[in-house]
């Protein structure tokens, strides 16, 4: 390590948090990165990541390690620290069902120190090279110490891919119907393209759905299948032509737990989103919490029923919109990201219970009391600051009396057209960001395809000398 480097790594000791742990722990797995506007490539390489170990703590970049190493986030400081604190299951806000705790202000270029006094034996990250402003690869401490361990990054989306889309202002990402997509029958590809392509996509679903040890099955999934005009347009009259389909087994809601339903597009998952969710169950535990749902009998009877663990009063179906449904009534190239994408950000929430894909804007009283898990005892909804609606969608539940409205809270106006006008405003900033990345992934993508013929090459030694 040169003097620069153990300096920098002298001056990083001063932000750790709390006592260092006795011992580096084999289990105890370390992600970081700068998680600007939360998306599934970030979730996939935690899940991953969870699945190699038994606790995973992540580390989030400040703003000015990024500004110097990448270029200038989206989202700032605070915004951030909230989407990483939603990703730790032990801070107020947290969302990720796989991550144990995140920390702040962790160092670009990961730090052997650093993470030993978290007790984190391994680093892991994507098959991507990450490299600092020198163009040095940002792991190689801890890959020359032998701590670091490698997963498939999630293809086709990055930060940098959505950032394109907002300047490009392209529509190539859109999905018609989810569920052809997945049954190989859409797309531009050949047909056995389409099948193995369809293949990775289920697979993934199926891995996002996953519970907190992200090896065993968590949220139901469905498909609910209707025309296009009861999916978008406001209806003219009840329509009991939609089907449901099931697609993923999960779980399954206890019988003492309230179903509750809340839809959106969840476009650009940020904290807006999550703070939304994390409020509905803070609205569902407060009325439990008056039936006595906290008190320790009832909770060692929940224990008892249950393998030992509690679960919560409310078990959460999100229904989630169609491109087309969303581009109707946003308009320009939203939704930024397609139904998969924005779905995979769904799955991974632990504030949530069940997915509906294809869900219809309005849920009418029909939709609502043919849910297969039963009529909802309640529809809640948030502040929707980017929806230029022309009616109230939610005439049918508010008729039905289960409608429960979410008011403002901190994070109302965080949503994708605000994250967008971001992009816009300093349209010059991310441009040149844009091409900054172009000319580093080069240099990434050589570094990366040297790391590979090294290892062809040791394989081809290894089988020499056996």
């Amino acid at each position: 390590m040169s003097p620069a480097d153990a300096a920098a790594d002298e001056g990083l000791l001063t932000q750790l948090e709390g006592d260092p742990a006795p011992e580096l722990l084999e289990g105890r797995i370390w992600v970081d990165g700068c998680f600007d506007f939360f998306h599934h490539g970030h979730a996939g390489a935690i899940v991953q990541a969870r699945q190699l170990g038994d606790e995973l703590f992540v580390g989030v970049h400040t703003d000015e390690a990024i500004l110097a190493n990448k270029g200038p986030t989206v989202m700032n400081l605070q915004e951030r620290q909230v989407l990483s604190y939603c990703l730790s299951s032990l801070a107020a806000t947290n969302a990720c069902r796989w991550v144990t705790r995140s920390i702040s202000h962790a160092p670009y270029v990961t730090s052997l120190p650093f993470i030993s006094h978290y007790g984190c034996k391994y680093v892991v990250h994507g098959d991507d090279i990450t490299s600092d402003s020198d163009g040095n690869d940002c792991y190689r401490f801890v890959k020359a110490a032998g701590r670091f361990k490698v997963v498939r990054r999630s293809p086709g989306i990055s930060t940098t891919d959505l950032v394109g889309r907002m300047l490009l202002c392209t529509r190539t990402h859109f999905i018609r119907s989810l569920k052809r997509t997945l049954a190989g029958e859409e797309g531009d590809s050949e047909p056995s393209e389409r099948q193995e392509q369809a293949k990775a996509m289920m697979d993934r679903m199926r891995l996002y759905a996953t519970d907190e040890t992200a090896r065993q099955p968590f949220v139901d999934v469905w498909f609910w299948s209707a025309p296009e005009e009861a999916k978008a347009a406001p209806p003219r009259e009840e329509r009991a032509d939609g089907t449901f389909q099931k697609s993923i087994d999960g779980k399954g809601p206890q019988s003492d737990q309230r179903i509750v339903y809340v839809d959106g597009g969840f476009d650009l998952f940020s904290s807006g989103h999550i703070e939304f969710l994390r409020q509905v169950v803070i609205k569902e535990e407060e009325l439990a919490r008056q039936s006595g749902w906290f008190n320790d009998d009832a909770v060692a009877a929940r224990k008892a029923k249950n393998d030992g663990k509690d679960y919560p009063p409310a078990y959460v179906v999100v229904g989630v919109h169609e491109d087309g449904v969303i581009n109707q009534w946003k308009g320009v190239n939203y939704p930024i990201m397609n139904i998969f994408e924005r779905g995979l950000c769904v799955l991974q929430c632990k504030y949530i219970h069940g997915v509906v894909f294809g869900a219809p804007f309005t849920p009418t009283e029909t939709y609502l009391t043919s849910l297969p898990l039963g009529t909802p005892s309640a529809v809640y909804h948030g502040p929707t600051a980017f929806m230029p609606l022309t009616y109230d969608p939610y005439t049918a539940p508010k008729a039905m009396g289960i409608y429960r409205q979410i008011g403002e809270h901190a994070f109302s106006d965080v949503n994708a057209g605000q994250i967008v006008q971001r992009i816009m405003r300093s349209r010059d900033l991310y441009e040149e960001r844009q091409r900054k990345k172009g000319v580093k992934a080069g240099i990434e993508a050589a570094a990366r395809h040297r790391e590979m013929l090294e290892d062809e090459q040791r394989k081809r030694e290894a089988e020499r000398m056996a």
